[in-house]
Protein backbone atom coordinates (compact mmCIF):
# COMPACT_ATOMS: atom_id res chain seq x y z
CA UNK A 1 0.00 0.00 0.00
CA UNK A 2 1.45 3.41 -0.98
CA UNK A 3 1.24 5.87 1.89
CA UNK A 4 1.36 9.63 2.04
CA UNK A 5 4.95 9.34 3.26
CA UNK A 6 6.22 8.05 -0.07
CA UNK A 7 4.65 10.08 -2.85
CA UNK A 8 6.24 11.32 -6.01
CA UNK A 9 5.00 11.96 -9.52
CA UNK A 10 7.40 9.70 -11.39
CA UNK A 11 9.57 7.64 -9.05
CA UNK A 12 8.59 4.36 -7.44
CA UNK A 13 7.94 4.50 -3.67
CA UNK A 14 11.34 2.94 -2.98
CA UNK A 15 13.11 5.42 -5.28
CA UNK A 16 11.33 8.28 -3.55
CA UNK A 17 12.49 6.98 -0.18
CA UNK A 18 16.11 6.62 -1.28
CA UNK A 19 16.05 10.08 -2.84
CA UNK A 20 15.70 11.57 0.64
CA UNK A 21 19.37 10.96 1.28
CA UNK A 22 21.55 8.05 2.30
CA UNK A 23 20.68 8.11 6.00
CA UNK A 24 16.98 8.95 5.71
CA UNK A 25 16.60 6.53 2.83
CA UNK A 26 17.91 3.71 4.99
CA UNK A 27 15.98 4.71 8.09
CA UNK A 28 12.68 4.62 6.19
CA UNK A 29 13.26 0.90 5.60
CA UNK A 30 13.39 0.26 9.34
CA UNK A 31 10.35 -0.07 11.57
CA UNK A 32 8.31 -3.30 11.29
CA UNK A 33 10.74 -5.37 13.33
CA UNK A 34 10.75 -2.75 16.10
CA UNK A 35 6.97 -3.15 16.32
CA UNK A 36 7.43 -6.92 16.48
CA UNK A 37 10.28 -6.61 19.00
CA UNK A 38 8.02 -5.01 21.62
CA UNK A 39 6.13 -8.28 21.85
CA UNK A 40 9.43 -9.97 22.72
CA UNK A 41 9.79 -7.82 25.85
CA UNK A 42 6.19 -7.97 27.05
CA UNK A 43 5.25 -8.50 30.73
CA UNK A 44 5.41 -12.26 30.23
CA UNK A 45 9.15 -11.87 29.70
CA UNK A 46 9.42 -9.90 32.95
CA UNK A 47 7.80 -12.78 34.83
CA UNK A 48 9.59 -15.71 33.19
CA UNK A 49 13.08 -14.18 33.00
CA UNK A 50 12.95 -12.80 36.54
CA UNK A 51 11.74 -16.14 37.89
CA UNK A 52 14.45 -17.98 35.95
CA UNK A 53 17.23 -15.75 37.27
CA UNK A 54 15.97 -15.80 40.86
CA UNK A 55 15.49 -19.58 41.05
CA UNK A 56 18.36 -20.83 38.91
CA UNK A 57 20.84 -17.97 38.70
CA UNK A 58 22.58 -18.02 35.33
CA UNK A 59 21.51 -21.58 34.43
CA UNK A 60 19.01 -20.56 31.73
CA UNK A 61 21.07 -17.84 30.03
CA UNK A 62 21.46 -20.21 27.08
CA UNK A 63 17.67 -20.47 26.70
CA UNK A 64 17.35 -16.69 26.37
CA UNK A 65 20.13 -16.54 23.79
CA UNK A 66 18.86 -19.50 21.74
CA UNK A 67 15.29 -18.21 21.85
CA UNK A 68 16.43 -14.81 20.56
CA UNK A 69 18.39 -16.38 17.69
CA UNK A 70 15.30 -18.42 16.81
CA UNK A 71 13.24 -15.25 16.89
CA UNK A 72 15.60 -13.52 14.46
CA UNK A 73 15.29 -16.37 11.97
CA UNK A 74 11.52 -16.62 12.34
CA UNK A 75 10.87 -12.88 12.02
CA UNK A 76 13.14 -12.63 8.99
CA UNK A 77 11.13 -15.35 7.27
CA UNK A 78 7.74 -13.88 8.09
CA UNK A 79 8.85 -10.39 7.04
CA UNK A 80 10.08 -11.85 3.77
CA UNK A 81 6.78 -13.68 3.28
CA UNK A 82 4.72 -10.48 3.39
CA UNK A 83 7.21 -8.63 1.20
CA UNK A 84 7.34 -11.31 -1.50
CA UNK A 85 3.65 -12.24 -1.67
CA UNK A 86 1.82 -9.05 -0.72
CA UNK A 87 -0.19 -11.18 1.70
CA UNK A 88 -0.13 -11.71 5.44
CA UNK A 89 0.37 -15.21 6.78
CA UNK A 90 -3.30 -15.57 7.84
CA UNK A 91 -4.40 -14.49 4.36
CA UNK A 92 -2.16 -17.09 2.73
CA UNK A 93 -3.41 -19.78 5.09
CA UNK A 94 -7.01 -18.87 4.29
CA UNK A 95 -6.33 -18.94 0.54
CA UNK A 96 -4.15 -22.04 0.29
CA UNK A 97 -4.93 -24.45 3.14
CA UNK A 98 -7.93 -26.80 3.41
CA UNK A 99 -10.92 -25.48 5.33
CA UNK A 100 -10.61 -27.95 8.24
CA UNK A 101 -6.98 -26.92 8.72
CA UNK A 102 -7.96 -23.27 8.65
CA UNK A 103 -10.62 -23.86 11.29
CA UNK A 104 -8.12 -25.62 13.54
CA UNK A 105 -5.64 -22.77 13.11
CA UNK A 106 -8.35 -20.22 13.87
CA UNK A 107 -9.16 -21.97 17.16
CA UNK A 108 -5.53 -22.08 18.27
CA UNK A 109 -5.05 -18.48 17.15
CA UNK A 110 -7.91 -17.49 19.45
CA UNK A 111 -6.17 -19.28 22.34
CA UNK A 112 -2.85 -17.65 21.48
CA UNK A 113 -4.52 -14.21 21.40
CA UNK A 114 -6.09 -14.84 24.81
CA UNK A 115 -2.76 -15.98 26.29
CA UNK A 116 -1.07 -12.92 24.79
CA UNK A 117 -3.60 -10.52 26.26
CA UNK A 118 -3.38 -12.29 29.59
CA UNK A 119 0.31 -11.44 29.88
CA UNK A 120 0.17 -7.93 28.47
CA UNK A 121 -2.92 -6.55 30.18
CA UNK A 122 -2.14 -8.11 33.56
CA UNK A 123 1.45 -6.86 33.41
CA UNK A 124 0.35 -3.32 32.63
CA UNK A 125 -2.25 -3.45 35.40
CA UNK A 126 0.36 -4.59 37.93
CA UNK A 127 2.60 -1.70 36.87
CA UNK A 128 -0.20 0.82 37.41
CA UNK A 129 -0.74 -0.66 40.87
CA UNK A 130 2.96 -0.45 41.73
CA UNK A 131 3.31 3.14 40.49
CA UNK A 132 -0.02 4.71 41.43
CA UNK A 133 -1.88 2.22 43.63
CA UNK A 134 -4.62 1.70 41.01
CA UNK A 135 -6.50 -1.59 41.65
CA UNK A 136 -5.79 -4.34 39.14
CA UNK A 137 -9.17 -4.52 37.38
CA UNK A 138 -9.45 -0.76 36.67
CA UNK A 139 -5.78 -0.85 35.70
CA UNK A 140 -6.44 -3.62 33.18
CA UNK A 141 -9.28 -1.61 31.65
CA UNK A 142 -7.02 1.45 31.42
CA UNK A 143 -4.28 -0.53 29.66
CA UNK A 144 -6.74 -2.08 27.20
CA UNK A 145 -8.24 1.33 26.38
CA UNK A 146 -4.86 3.03 26.06
CA UNK A 147 -3.70 0.29 23.67
CA UNK A 148 -6.47 1.18 21.22
CA UNK A 149 -5.42 4.85 21.46
CA UNK A 150 -1.82 4.00 20.54
CA UNK A 151 -3.02 1.79 17.70
CA UNK A 152 -5.11 4.70 16.39
CA UNK A 153 -1.81 6.32 15.34
CA UNK A 154 -1.92 4.01 12.33
CA UNK A 155 -4.63 6.24 10.90
CA UNK A 156 -1.88 8.88 10.48
CA UNK A 157 0.30 6.51 8.46
CA UNK A 158 2.43 3.51 9.35
CA UNK A 159 5.40 5.68 10.37
CA UNK A 160 3.65 7.38 13.30
CA UNK A 161 2.78 4.02 14.84
CA UNK A 162 6.26 2.58 14.24
CA UNK A 163 8.01 5.59 15.76
CA UNK A 164 5.74 5.56 18.82
CA UNK A 165 6.41 1.87 19.44
CA UNK A 166 10.17 2.32 18.86
CA UNK A 167 10.25 5.15 21.45
CA UNK A 168 8.45 2.93 23.98
CA UNK A 169 10.94 0.15 23.27
CA UNK A 170 13.76 2.63 23.85
CA UNK A 171 12.36 3.49 27.29
CA UNK A 172 12.41 -0.21 28.23
CA UNK A 173 15.98 -0.62 26.99
CA UNK A 174 17.21 2.41 28.97
CA UNK A 175 15.46 1.31 32.16
CA UNK A 176 17.01 -2.16 32.12
CA UNK A 177 20.42 -0.88 31.08
CA UNK A 178 20.45 1.41 34.12
CA UNK A 179 19.26 -1.36 36.43
CA UNK A 180 21.84 -3.82 35.12
CA UNK A 181 24.63 -1.33 35.70
CA UNK A 182 23.36 -0.78 39.25
CA UNK A 183 22.87 -4.50 40.00
CA UNK A 184 26.09 -5.76 38.47
CA UNK A 185 26.55 -9.38 37.41
CA UNK A 186 29.05 -12.23 37.43
CA UNK A 187 30.48 -12.39 33.86
CA UNK A 188 32.05 -15.81 34.46
CA UNK A 189 28.81 -17.36 35.68
CA UNK A 190 26.90 -15.68 32.87
CA UNK A 191 29.27 -17.21 30.30
CA UNK A 192 28.90 -20.61 32.00
CA UNK A 193 25.15 -20.21 31.57
CA UNK A 194 25.62 -20.47 27.81
CA UNK A 195 26.18 -24.23 28.22
CA UNK A 196 22.81 -25.95 27.60
CA UNK A 197 21.51 -27.80 30.65
CA UNK A 198 18.37 -28.08 32.79
CA UNK A 199 17.59 -29.02 36.39
CA UNK A 200 14.27 -30.75 36.88
CA UNK A 201 10.68 -30.18 35.82
CA UNK A 202 10.44 -26.59 37.02
CA UNK A 203 13.44 -25.52 34.97
CA UNK A 204 11.84 -27.14 31.90
CA UNK A 205 8.62 -25.23 32.62
CA UNK A 206 10.55 -21.98 32.83
CA UNK A 207 12.53 -22.81 29.67
CA UNK A 208 9.28 -23.38 27.79
CA UNK A 209 7.92 -20.14 29.25
CA UNK A 210 11.01 -18.19 28.15
CA UNK A 211 10.68 -19.65 24.68
CA UNK A 212 6.98 -18.85 24.53
CA UNK A 213 7.66 -15.31 25.74
CA UNK A 214 10.39 -14.78 23.14
CA UNK A 215 9.22 -16.47 19.92
CA UNK A 216 5.71 -15.00 19.96
CA UNK A 217 3.15 -16.76 17.71
CA UNK A 218 0.96 -13.70 17.18
CA UNK A 219 3.95 -11.66 15.99
CA UNK A 220 4.82 -14.39 13.50
CA UNK A 221 1.40 -13.65 12.01
CA UNK A 222 1.57 -9.88 12.21
CA UNK A 223 5.09 -9.21 10.88
CA UNK A 224 4.05 -10.38 7.43
CA UNK A 225 1.24 -7.81 7.47
CA UNK A 226 3.61 -5.07 8.60
CA UNK A 227 5.91 -5.60 5.60
CA UNK A 228 2.98 -6.20 3.23
CA UNK A 229 1.45 -2.82 4.07
CA UNK A 230 4.61 -0.74 3.75
CA UNK A 231 6.64 0.02 0.60
CA UNK A 232 5.58 -1.87 -2.54
CA UNK A 233 8.35 -3.22 -4.76
CA UNK A 234 8.23 -2.41 -8.45
CA UNK A 235 10.38 -5.38 -9.51
CA UNK A 236 12.66 -8.14 -8.25
CA UNK A 237 15.60 -5.78 -7.78
CA UNK A 238 13.60 -3.50 -5.49
CA UNK A 239 12.25 -6.53 -3.66
CA UNK A 240 15.80 -7.62 -2.83
CA UNK A 241 16.71 -4.12 -1.66
CA UNK A 242 13.66 -4.04 0.60
CA UNK A 243 14.50 -7.48 1.97
CA UNK A 244 18.03 -6.38 2.84
CA UNK A 245 16.49 -3.49 4.74
CA UNK A 246 14.18 -5.88 6.58
CA UNK A 247 17.08 -8.13 7.57
CA UNK A 248 18.86 -5.11 9.07
CA UNK A 249 15.61 -4.12 10.77
CA UNK A 250 15.26 -7.55 12.37
CA UNK A 251 18.90 -7.65 13.47
CA UNK A 252 18.77 -4.26 15.17
CA UNK A 253 15.34 -4.59 16.76
CA UNK A 254 15.66 -8.13 18.06
CA UNK A 255 19.21 -7.51 19.29
CA UNK A 256 17.74 -4.76 21.47
CA UNK A 257 14.93 -7.04 22.64
CA UNK A 258 17.36 -9.88 23.31
CA UNK A 259 19.58 -7.58 25.37
CA UNK A 260 16.58 -6.59 27.49
CA UNK A 261 15.59 -10.23 28.05
CA UNK A 262 19.13 -11.11 29.05
CA UNK A 263 19.30 -8.10 31.37
CA UNK A 264 16.08 -9.23 33.09
CA UNK A 265 17.60 -12.60 33.91
CA UNK A 266 21.00 -11.19 34.91
CA UNK A 267 19.46 -8.60 37.23
CA UNK A 268 17.32 -11.25 38.95
CA UNK A 269 20.29 -13.61 39.24
CA UNK A 270 22.45 -10.91 40.82
CA UNK A 271 19.73 -9.55 43.10
CA UNK A 272 17.71 -12.57 44.23
CA UNK A 273 19.73 -15.76 43.75
CA UNK A 274 20.44 -17.33 47.13
CA UNK A 275 17.54 -15.72 48.96
CA UNK A 276 17.87 -12.07 48.00
CA UNK A 277 15.53 -9.64 49.74
CA UNK A 278 11.98 -9.56 48.49
CA UNK A 279 12.16 -12.73 46.40
CA UNK A 280 10.99 -12.95 42.80
CA UNK A 281 7.91 -15.15 42.96
CA UNK A 282 5.79 -12.23 41.72
CA UNK A 283 6.24 -8.99 39.83
CA UNK A 284 5.42 -7.17 43.04
CA UNK A 285 8.15 -9.17 44.77
CA UNK A 286 10.68 -8.27 42.07
CA UNK A 287 9.74 -4.62 42.44
CA UNK A 288 10.10 -4.71 46.22
CA UNK A 289 13.29 -6.75 46.10
CA UNK A 290 14.96 -4.38 43.65
CA UNK A 291 14.10 -1.52 45.96
CA UNK A 292 15.82 -3.31 48.84
CA UNK A 293 18.86 -4.71 47.04
CA UNK A 294 19.62 -1.94 44.54
CA UNK A 295 17.56 1.09 45.50
CA UNK A 296 14.32 2.99 45.02
CA UNK A 297 15.38 4.23 41.60
CA UNK A 298 15.80 0.66 40.36
CA UNK A 299 12.35 -0.31 41.61
CA UNK A 300 10.85 2.76 39.92
CA UNK A 301 12.67 1.98 36.67
CA UNK A 302 11.36 -1.60 36.75
CA UNK A 303 7.77 -0.43 37.27
CA UNK A 304 8.00 2.19 34.50
CA UNK A 305 9.47 -0.38 32.09
CA UNK A 306 6.69 -2.82 33.02
CA UNK A 307 4.03 -0.18 32.38
CA UNK A 308 5.51 0.83 29.03
CA UNK A 309 5.89 -2.83 28.09
CA UNK A 310 2.26 -3.58 28.91
CA UNK A 311 0.99 -0.59 26.94
CA UNK A 312 3.20 -1.12 23.89
CA UNK A 313 2.78 -4.89 23.67
CA UNK A 314 -0.98 -4.67 24.13
CA UNK A 315 -1.12 -2.18 21.24
CA UNK A 316 0.86 -4.54 19.02
CA UNK A 317 -1.26 -7.47 20.22
CA UNK A 318 -4.42 -5.59 19.31
CA UNK A 319 -3.08 -4.98 15.82
CA UNK A 320 -2.13 -8.64 15.60
CA UNK A 321 -5.69 -9.50 16.56
CA UNK A 322 -6.96 -7.45 13.64
CA UNK A 323 -4.64 -9.28 11.28
CA UNK A 324 -5.42 -12.73 12.67
CA UNK A 325 -9.10 -12.48 13.43
CA UNK A 326 -10.34 -9.57 11.34
CA UNK A 327 -11.85 -6.98 13.62
CA UNK A 328 -12.01 -5.24 16.98
CA UNK A 329 -15.16 -6.99 18.22
CA UNK A 330 -13.61 -10.45 18.17
CA UNK A 331 -10.39 -9.00 19.56
CA UNK A 332 -12.35 -7.52 22.48
CA UNK A 333 -13.55 -11.03 23.31
CA UNK A 334 -9.94 -12.21 23.69
CA UNK A 335 -9.35 -9.48 26.30
CA UNK A 336 -12.04 -10.88 28.59
CA UNK A 337 -9.96 -13.74 30.11
CA UNK A 338 -7.29 -11.27 31.23
CA UNK A 339 -9.89 -9.02 32.84
CA UNK A 340 -11.52 -12.07 34.44
CA UNK A 341 -8.19 -13.10 36.03
CA UNK A 342 -7.88 -9.59 37.47
CA UNK A 343 -11.50 -9.54 38.65
CA UNK A 344 -11.42 -12.86 40.56
CA UNK A 345 -8.03 -12.22 42.13
CA UNK A 346 -5.89 -15.05 40.70
CA UNK A 347 -2.13 -14.75 41.18
CA UNK A 348 -1.16 -12.49 38.26
CA UNK A 349 2.48 -13.61 38.06
CA UNK A 350 1.58 -17.31 37.97
CA UNK A 351 -0.96 -16.53 35.26
CA UNK A 352 1.74 -14.69 33.31
CA UNK A 353 4.17 -17.63 33.42
CA UNK A 354 1.51 -20.16 32.40
CA UNK A 355 0.36 -17.90 29.56
CA UNK A 356 3.87 -18.01 28.12
CA UNK A 357 3.84 -21.82 28.18
CA UNK A 358 0.56 -21.73 26.22
CA UNK A 359 2.23 -19.44 23.70
CA UNK A 360 5.09 -21.91 23.25
CA UNK A 361 2.55 -24.52 22.14
CA UNK A 362 1.22 -22.11 19.52
CA UNK A 363 4.59 -21.56 17.88
CA UNK A 364 4.55 -24.63 15.56
CA UNK A 365 1.06 -23.71 14.27
CA UNK A 366 2.44 -20.36 13.07
CA UNK A 367 5.96 -21.44 12.16
CA UNK A 368 5.21 -24.52 10.05
CA UNK A 369 3.12 -22.57 7.47
CA UNK A 370 5.82 -19.90 7.29
CA UNK A 371 8.45 -22.52 6.48
CA UNK A 372 6.15 -24.25 3.99
CA UNK A 373 5.27 -21.04 2.15
CA UNK A 374 8.72 -19.43 2.07
CA UNK A 375 10.27 -22.52 0.46
CA UNK A 376 7.91 -22.27 -2.54
CA UNK A 377 9.38 -20.45 -5.53
CA UNK A 378 5.94 -19.95 -7.11
CA UNK A 379 5.01 -17.81 -4.09
CA UNK A 380 8.31 -16.21 -3.16
CA UNK A 381 9.97 -15.63 -6.53
CA UNK A 382 13.57 -14.48 -6.12
CA UNK A 383 13.14 -14.35 -2.32
CA UNK A 384 12.56 -18.09 -1.99
CA UNK A 385 14.43 -19.70 0.91
CA UNK A 386 17.86 -21.20 0.47
CA UNK A 387 17.60 -24.92 1.33
CA UNK A 388 19.79 -24.35 4.40
CA UNK A 389 17.42 -21.63 5.62
CA UNK A 390 14.46 -23.97 5.25
CA UNK A 391 16.36 -26.70 7.10
CA UNK A 392 17.24 -24.33 9.96
CA UNK A 393 13.66 -23.11 10.29
CA UNK A 394 12.35 -26.69 10.21
CA UNK A 395 14.83 -27.58 12.96
CA UNK A 396 13.48 -24.72 15.08
CA UNK A 397 9.95 -26.10 14.70
CA UNK A 398 11.13 -29.60 15.66
CA UNK A 399 13.03 -28.33 18.70
CA UNK A 400 10.03 -26.36 19.94
CA UNK A 401 7.74 -29.37 19.52
CA UNK A 402 10.27 -31.61 21.29
CA UNK A 403 10.57 -29.19 24.21
CA UNK A 404 6.81 -29.04 24.56
CA UNK A 405 6.55 -32.83 24.47
CA UNK A 406 9.26 -33.18 27.12
CA UNK A 407 7.47 -30.61 29.26
CA UNK A 408 4.22 -32.58 29.12
CA UNK A 409 6.03 -35.81 29.96
CA UNK A 410 7.79 -34.19 32.93
CA UNK A 411 4.58 -32.68 34.27
CA UNK A 412 2.72 -35.99 33.87
CA UNK A 413 5.54 -37.93 35.54
CA UNK A 414 5.82 -35.43 38.39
Amino acid sequence: MVTDELTTSTATPLQAARARGRVRGRLILLGPAFVAAVAYVDPGNFATNSAAGARYGYLLVWVVVVANLMAMLVQTLTAKLGLATGRSLPELCRERLPRPVNRMMWVQAELVAMATDLAEVIGGAVALYLLFGIPLLPGGIIIGTAAFAVLALRSRGYRAFEVAIAVLLGVIVLAFAANLLAAGSDPGSAMAGLVPRLQGTDSVLLAAGILGATVMPHVIYVHSALTRDRIPAADDTERRILFRGQRTDVLLALSAAGAVNLAMLLIAAASFRGGGAGGADSLEGVHAGLGQTIGTAAAFGFAVALLVSGLASTSVGTYAGEVIMQGFLRRLVTLLPALAVLAIGLDPTRALVLSQVILSFGIPFALIPVVAFTRRRDLMGNLVNHPLTTAAAALVAVLVAALNGFLLWQVAAG
